[in-house]
């Protein structure tokens, strides 16, 4: 039998949260992680960002960073605005994923 390598996964199969640590101050939640060859860190929050411009979307994340394990290049990186856009299209595809159900998965 074969062993699955990152490209035969979907992304998200093998999402592994690391840790979330609940901050001391103010209502978000920082959500670190781990999928298809990517570490991430997220701060996640359970309401819309009252200024649209600092939340990512529609996600409830505000800041969000990916990094490939391989090469420990940062691939993407969102803090209240875009300071690396992902640069890949399975960076792209990881971001989507987390934007998607990161903070229902947070706040659930």
């Amino acid at each position: 039998m074969q062993n699955a390598t990152n490209d035969d996964l979907e992304i998200g199969d093998d999402l592994t949260i690391t840790k979330i640590t609940r901050q001391a101050a103010g209502a978000g939640t920082w959500v670190c992680g781990k999928l298809n060859g990517h570490r991430f860190d997220a701060l996640v929050f359970p309401e819309h960002a009252e200024v649209a411009d600092y939340e990512l979307g529609e996600s409830r994340i505000s800041k969000i960073a990916v990094q490939r394990l391989a090469d420990q290049t940062w691939v993407a990186n969102f803090d209240r605005g875009w300071d690396v856009r992902p640069t890949t299209d399975e960076a792209t595809a990881i971001v989507d994923f987390l934007c998607a159900g990161l903070a229902d998965h947070v706040y659930a």
